[in-house]
């Protein structure tokens, strides 16, 4: 994948089928206005900047996945946010969620810094890539069912293109539904062995996929969640360990955390 200073992990070689694959997908998501509300709502949400983000040139596209074309985790969150990756062009980029994410991946080894605050600033993600469900910054952080299901089949091909995938991290609820529908789909003489009809979502569930991979859930680092309490540092960074755990010996089996 032809990727922007900042966001990459070790490449697979100049050319090769996954960065083309990724280029073609990124080069559709960031030229992509299927969604009227969510296009009006991204424009709307740069044209009306808070005073913090006063003189910035806002993004307002859809935002592609990034990170290293060999990962083995992939990283799945719901929508960019309308003043964070809505204004940098990366996803979890600039806002406070994206703050408790790279400290967390910085420290379990997939990140080479602690900080991303723009799309030049040395981040990269080694063993690792980060998507999200929807690519444009809802309105409310609620994307309507019609807006998810066109930006699905995205996803759908990150995924595929990701060939090394082994372990999958949804952030919060509807990251975790997404990757669902997408295991689903991908393994469909499976689905009796490996995924209940409706698995549900908490923080710490693990469910076992074929080929020995592993999704894991997690509280989203919203700060909904982080201000609270709900999700703690220590939360956070076990699942990370629990992913590094799985990729360095996988023995996938169904768990179920609190």
């Amino acid at each position: 994948m032809t990727r922007r200073k900042g966001e990459g992990g070790h490449s697979p070689g100049e050319g090769s089928s996954s960065d083309r694959l990724l280029a073609a997908i990124e080069g559709e998501v960031v030229d992509c206005r299927r969604c009227p509300r969510l296009v009006a709502w991204r424009e709307e949400a740069a044209a009306h900047a808070p005073r913090r983000y006063a003189g910035w040139r806002y993004w307002a596209k859809p935002v592609p996945g990034f990170g290293d074309p060999r990962a083995r985790l992939l990283l799945l969150g719901l929508a960019p946010a309308a003043h964070g990756g809505n204004r940098t062009g990366r996803i979890f980029t600039g806002d406070r969620s994206g703050d408790w994410l790279f400290r967390a991946l910085h420290r379990a080894g997939f990140a080479n810094q602690p900080l991303s605050r723009d799309r030049e600033d040395g981040l990269q993600l080694t063993d690792c890539f980060v998507s999200a469900a929807v690519r444009c910054c809802p309105p409310e952080n609620r994307p309507l069912p019609s807006e998810r299901r066109n930006c699905y089949p995205f996803l759908a091909r990150e995924l595929d293109a990701l060939s090394r995938l082994q372990v999958f991290v949804a952030l919060g609820g509807m990251a975790f539904e997404t990757l669902l529908r997408w295991a689903r789909e991908r393994w469909p003489e499976e689905r009796g062995q490996f995924l209940r009809a409706k698995a549900p979502f908490a923080h710490g569930a693990e469910i076992a996929l074929p080929g020995k991979r592993a999704l894991l859930a997690s509280y989203h680092p919203s700060q909904q969640n982080t201000f609270t309490g709900r999700l703690t540092e220590a939360m956070f960074d076990a699942v990370f360990s629990r992913a590094r755990e799985l990729l360095e010996s996988p023995l996938p089996r169904e768990r179920r955390g609190s």
